[in-house]
């Protein structure tokens, strides 16, 4: 069950039959098999499925026993069949076997607490006849979407994309400056804004309520890295391969057929190892490879597919990014400049043409310190304890001599990097090393108009929050911690469900398991973290399912050449876009700014390929939501 969306008008006038089908036809790829409308007086609520559980019979909407509430759902409840066990041992009388009726009738038994039952990835709408309330919530981490507009007359219209708001005609398209300063920092706009003034994301982890005309907004959970567990690692490594096996066997209960993306890196292997050995049949995987060597690693899934037995399939793709951006763009329906959405297309194109659920290895790196920042933080706090003049004469000087190249990628210049940082207080250092724009270089990019319109909001700020509320024992879980609340949920989560629903794929993600993350937290943060090696724990663990030649190498990343794209194929789009006359006269970006990054680039004297395309889907956003 893949998308949803409704509204509910406060004043009372009757629900608008025919807005709310054109708001559900904007998400069909979300769930092309069969949808439902219900509608009562002032509320419409919509969905789409995409058919996996109970196909006979979970079609929605779905009510409880006496019919007083109704439910529309996307995502999939992996302990529902516990959870309907014990409904039915406490009186309720169920007409489905799907997931769906679970969650209403734990509406019924526990209100707003429910989702504190659910084991799974939801965004969820329950309208409550007894009181003429609207129940709203997303899952704990944020793998299903849940966007809303609640606008001034106490109306509230909610959706899975962009698209189903933006076609009620109480939604505005007026544009939210403060939105697009963050999204300039961190190539994605964070929760709780959108790229539009009057819709807003409920961000992970929270539920609402309508009634009345007003909203009760709460967070119902948050990974706790305070209490730590005394164990040995042998045994830790017992208990989470243990919990990771119980969660990818979950993820297996489906109705159709189901597969895995395969990338050879660590977490993605770890999940089809566990997958085979909970399989009575190959594991079919599914891996994407580029004529470019530097961002290809079909080699080392190839490896894990032969040890594992699976039955595998291989995509070699030259990416046409112009071919894609438009559809892109339409879909994310707000600026989102992570190219790695380029190949998570692709590989969900394709992967649909066999299998309509695939499992993948999100969540490790956040859960078990797989980035090379977060060993950065820690020595970061370690080399600060060295005088200042020490530092400077010893250390920053002569490497500031040594030399690198700004086209190419080394240990020298990622050295640079980490020292131009690293004496910062703890939260500009990470925004530092986790921003396109940093706060030095928007004072030269922004017009003095735009400037004057976002100078008083603080982008770093998205992380210094989570900074504050850190509960973990040291710097590293706090990074997790922070990642955990920003990054995943508003980067690498948007892009794999946009991606994977365009194409009507179901993404499963066994790391995401709040059991998995919350024993992660629980770890010492020295079993997680040791030294400069990423994701040490998580690497011993998947050696003992795995070729080690597979998890003993530097992490590469699922992205694309976009350097070279700049430079060659998408040279003349580039300078179309940022340098026609609608994007000079913007108002947001300096002319000369563009031009300057855009020269710098092509004539290959600086290394601008994230900036521009940050830039550049800026730009296409505005041609096509707001310019249109």
């Amino acid at each position: 069950m893949c998308g949803i969306t409704g509204f509910v008008n406060s004043g009372g006038s009757a629900a608008d039959r025919s807005i709310l089908e054109r708001m559900n036809e904007t998400i069909h790829h979300r769930g092309p098999d069969e949808d439902g409308l219900y509608i009562d007086r002032n509320v419409g609520m919509a969905m789409r499925r995409l058919a996996i559980i109970d196909l006979a019979g979970g079609q929605q909407p779905i009510h409880n026993s006496d019919r007083s509430k109704w439910i529309v759902f996307n995502g999939e409840i992996y302990n529902y069949q516990e959870l309907r066990k014990g409904l039915i041992e406490r009186g309720h009388r169920l007409y489905t076997n799907s997931d769906t009726e679970a969650i209403v009738h734990l509406y019924d038994e526990y209100g707003t607490d429910c989702v504190k039952h659910l084991r799974g990835m939801f965004a969820i709408s329950i309208w409550d006849t007894t009181d003429n309330s609207l129940f709203l919530a997303r899952d704990r981490v944020g793998k299903k979407p849940l966007l809303y507009s609640f606008q001034s007359n106490g109306d509230l219209i909610f959706g899975s994309e962009f698209s189903a708001l933006l076609e009620h005609p109480a939604v505005s398209r007026e544009v939210d400056p403060e939105a697009i300063d963050k999204y300039l920092s961190y190539s994605c706009v964070p929760a709780p804004l959108t790229a539009f003034k009057q819709i807003r994301k409920l961000e992970p982890g929270h539920w609402m309520k309508w009634k009345d005309g007003k909203i009760e907004l709460q967070r119902y959970w948050t990974p706790n890295f305070s209490t730590k567990i005394d164990i040995s690692e042998d045994d830790a490594i017992a208990e989470a391969t243990r919990i990771l096996r119980e969660s990818t066997k979950l993820r297996m209960i489906s109705e159709v057929p189901l597969g895995a993306f395969l990338s050879g890196g660590v977490d993605s292997s770890t999940v089809v190892a566990l997958m085979a050995q909970e399989s009575d049949r190959p594991v079919k995987t599914f891996s994407i490879g580029f004529e470019e060597e530097d961002f290809s690693e079909l080699k080392y899934a190839k490896i894990v597919a032969d040890h594992i037995g699976a039955d595998h399939h291989e995509f070699i793709v030259k990416p046409r990014a112009l071919d894609i951006l438009p559809t892109l763009v339409d879909h994310y329906g707000e600026p989102y400049a992570d190219s790695s959405a380029v190949p998570t297309y692709y590989v969900s194109r394709e992967t649909r043409k066999h299998v309509t659920v695939a499992l993948n290895g999100d969540g490790g790196d956040e859960s078990f310190a797989g980035y090379e920042r977060y060993a950065a933080m820690r020595l970061a706090e370690r080399y600060n304890r060295i005088p200042a003049a020490v530092r400077k004469t010893l250390v920053e000087l002569p490497v500031s001599r040594l030399p690198t190249s700004e086209l190419k990628r080394s240990r020298i210049r990622d050295i640079k990097r980490f020292l131009r940082s690293a004496s910062l207080p703890k939260v500009e250092r990470y925004f530092q090393w986790s921003s396109a724009f940093d706060r030095e270089s928007k004072a030269d990019l922004y017009t003095k108009e735009f400037r004057s319109e976002v100078e008083r909001f603080d982008a770093a700020g998205v992380l210094g929050q989570w900074f504050s509320n850190a509960n973990g024992s040291g710097i590293v879980d706090a990074a997790m911690f922070v990642d955990q609340m920003t990054y995943l949920p508003n980067d690498l989560l948007v892009k794999v469900d946009i991606a994977s629903m365009a194409n009507s794929l179901e993404a499963r993600s066994p790391f995401l398991d709040h059991n998995v993350i919350e024993f992660a937290a629980s770890l010492p943060e020295k079993m997680k973290s040791s030294g400069v090696e990423t994701k040490s724990f998580l690497k011993k663990l998947a050696s003992r399912l795995v070729p080690k030649e597979v998890i003993y190498r530097r992490k590469m990343g699922f992205g694309v050449p976009i350097g070279k794209w700049f430079r060659g194929e998408m040279k003349a789009f580039v300078k179309e876009v940022l340098l026609s006359e609608r994007s000079l006269e913007r108002g947001v970006i300096k002319p000369e700014a563009l031009r300057r990054y855009v020269t710098e680039h092509i004539e290959a004297r600086q290394d601008h390929a994230f900036r521009l395309w940050a830039l550049l889907m800026l730009e296409l956003w505005y041609q096509r939501f707001i310019d249109s």
